[in-house]
């Protein structure tokens, strides 16, 4: 695997190789800079690799959720992200201090997160996929020099699937009630 922060200047795409199972990977070129795959197709938790290290997600809570995230190795909480329904997105916390904000449009199509002086650290666009989920990655010159920002990718893909999930339920619930 190669290093993200060595790709922050060029395209980044993410996609999922088989539309039957929950994995993706992260990709700038033919270079493999991650993945991210679910235990389950049901479940939450999702282990991230990257050449930085390995980190697990899992979404906790019903009506206030939020992610728990971990290093593999280890059972202590190195983050948390806080999820803020009512108005799309939501926080990451940092155990320092420091606070990143996500923020989604209406339709849940787009993904940004900013630093806490509210500089864009990194986007999504071009978010696609009926059976395959995929999106383009841009990492902001911004985020060069954190030294948490592979963790800080995985989970915004993490996030993105997320939402993808919870769009998908919401559109089932909705029809069966119809």
């Amino acid at each position: 695997m190669e290093v993200i922060s060595r790709a922050i200047h060029q395209e980044m795409n993410w996609t999922q190789p088989n539309a039957f199972k929950e994995e993706y990977e992260l990709k700038s070129g033919a270079s493999l800079l991650g993945s991210l795959h679910f235990r389950s197709s049901w479940g939450t938790l999702a282990v991230a690799e990257t050449a930085n290290g390995c980190w697990t997600f899992k979404r906790v809570g019903f009506f206030a959720t939020r992610v728990s995230i971990r290093r593999c190795d280890s059972e202590t909480e190195v983050a948390s992200f806080r999820n803020n329904t009512w108005s799309g997105g939501g926080t990451l916390e940092m155990p320092d201090g420091r606070l990143f904000r996500a923020s989604t449009n209406f339709w849940q199509t787009r993904l940004e997160l900013a630093n806490d002086r509210d500089e864009l650290i990194l986007s999504y666009k071009d978010i696609g996929g009926l059976f395959k989920r995929t999106a383009t990655l841009v990492i902001e010159p911004a985020a060069a020099s954190l030294t948490d920002l592979p963790m800080v990718v995985m989970l915004s893909w993490y996030l993105m699937v997320m939402m993808y999930r919870d769009s998908t339920a919401a559109a089932g619930a909705t029809a069966a009630m119809g």
